[in-house]
């Protein structure tokens, strides 16, 4: 049993001067952008040099979604049995090798869509297994009492990408081919890969287990997830979370387009705002957990997350007063879930036993995957119902009630990470 920090503890030491996890996170740093330039990059490639239409960039969003979950559905056994940085850096090489191919096929002139749809599942594949051993490498670079601010400098990444990716990634495509910008995006994988290559710290061995079949890590992950009632709590919250957020894939754009007029360049506003409250959502993790205690601070996130998206549906149809409202929600709204995630993981991965948070990893990732293809189906099906705004009001609903899962759990009781 771990003990249980307390005041006298002082605070944890400053990642400033872990020189591995500095590494890390220059990685992920350079891997997020890339990132950005891929998920905007393919889709550019198919339109610009092979004429796709919107049902192939819908087939390619479905494909992507679908090698996520496959991976969630099989993989978690994997990280928990093998080196989890040599996945990482596998995953790098593998992403990088498979992008290259883009820009060499377009110079021969052999580009098809069917490459285009290989491309992205294997891209889309390796992040997912990728993202998964890296939030279960974490915990054995650094200290538990760095985890909050490990992940949070993690996530603060992810924001600024998700801010500056998407017009770098404009950027490229104005200056480059769209295939050229592609090769860009594989050097920054290779990239990543050297940056991991470089940490020196040992990774914890991996304890030896009996052979396991897909099934009994399948059972092994869920079952660990479920057993523990804080690790349950957070499970659930985030399948109901996803599926009603999920419900905005299928409405979000055609409602700020069609209903509120705003232009792409607006819309794109609305999503950089997004990004920017995600950051200081990533910076204020660590101290709403130290005012309020982390279970607290992850309820109140994500029942502020739901709250914020109510300004969605009710956005005037008026480009310029939807836009203040959208953008509003964004920063509110992803400022807070983003807080709540950040605490979430790293409580995680300190109540999971280091052996199994592969496998409770997968778990989380499948169960937000189906989730997340379920919620977008059904957004779809209810906005043609009842309306756009009238499927948004149900999905804003569920989001904010979805937290009422932790506050009837143990969850609201816990106050620092580490405590049992």
């Amino acid at each position: 049993m771990q003990p249980v920090p307390n005041a006298d503890d002082g605070p944890p030491a400053s990642l400033n001067r872990h020189l591995d996890f500095l590494k890390l996170w220059s990685a992920q740093g350079v891997a997020e952008f890339g990132a950005r330039i891929t998920r905007e990059g393919l889709p550019i490639a198919a339109v610009l040099s092979l004429s796709a239409g919107p049902q192939a960039l819908g087939l390619l969003s479905a494909v992507r979604s679908a090698a996520g979950l496959a991976v969630g559905l099989t993989l978690g056994g994997l990280v928990d049995r093998r080196p989890r940085r040599r996945l990482m850096i596998g995953m790098d090489l593998a992403r990088a090798a498979v992008l290259a191919t883009v820009p060499v096929a377009a110079l021969m002139g052999w580009l098809t869509l069917a490459q285009i749809f290989v491309v992205a599942a294997v891209v889309a594949a390796a992040s997912a297994l990728f993202a998964i051993a890296s939030h279960a490498y974490l915990p054995g670079l650094i200290e538990k009492s760095q985890l909050t601010e490990g992940n949070a400098r993690l996530s603060a990444t992810e924001s600024v990408a998700e801010v500056g990716g998407p017009a770098l990634a404009g950027a490229l495509f104005q200056w480059l081919t769209a295939p050229a910008a592609i090769a860009l995006n594989a050097v920054t994988y290779a990239a990543s890969a050297v940056l991991l290559g470089a940490i020196r710290k040992p990774e914890p061995t991996p304890e030896p287990e009996p052979p396991a079949t897909l099934l009994s890590d399948l059972r092994t992950g869920a079952g660990a997830a479920w057993s523990e009632p804080r690790v349950r709590a957070l499970l659930l919250m985030s399948a109901v979370m996803t599926l009603f957020g999920s419900f905005f894939a299928a409405t979000y754009v055609v409602f700020a387009l069609q209903t509120l007029g705003l232009t792409p360049s607006l819309l794109g506003l609305t999503i950089a705002a997004g990004g920017a409250g995600a950051l200081a959502g990533s910076v204020l993790a660590g101290s709403l957990s130290r005012a309020l205690g982390v279970g607290p601070a992850i309820l109140l996130g994500f029942f502020g997350w739901g709250a914020a998206n109510v300004l969605i549906p009710l956005a005037p149809a008026d480009p310029v007063m939807g836009t203040a409202a959208l953008v509003t929600a964004q920063i509110l709204g992803d400022g807070l879930a983003v807080a709540a995630i950040v605490l979430a993981g790293s409580l995680r991965q300190s109540l999971v036993p280091q052996n199994l948070l592969g496998r409770v990893g997968a778990t989380f990732h499948a169960a937000e995957g189906a989730a997340g293809i379920a919620g977008a189906l059904a957004g779809g099906v209810l906005a043609a119902q009842i309306g756009l705004r009238g499927a948004m009001f149900v999905a804003v609903g569920g989001m904010a009630l979805a937290p009422l899962i932790g506050v009837l759990s143990p969850l609201r009781r816990v106050r620092v990470i580490g405590d049992r």
